[in-house]
């Protein structure tokens, strides 16, 4: 069995946002080497988004959520 089958099999298992996140994972793989431009629906927070979602939303930090910005 060749990489890409062992690939296949283990992301036909995963949970639709586990999935989402190698899929953007293998877009940023492609964009750092050069393969392919960031796509218009994936910029680098949204790909640390997926990544950081259980740091920044949990109920310690909820204070934080109305601080203004500006």
């Amino acid at each position: 069995m060749n990489v890409a089958e062992q690939l296949q099999i283990k992301v036909r298992s995963l949970p639709p946002p586990i999935a989402r996140e190698v899929l953007n994972f293998i877009d940023y793989l492609e964009y750092r080497r050069g393969l392919q431009a960031i796509p218009d629906e994936m910029d680098l927070m949204t790909a640390q988004g997926d990544a950081m979602r259980h740091v920044w939303d949990n109920p310690e930090d909820e204070v934080w959520n109305n601080v203004p910005t500006r």
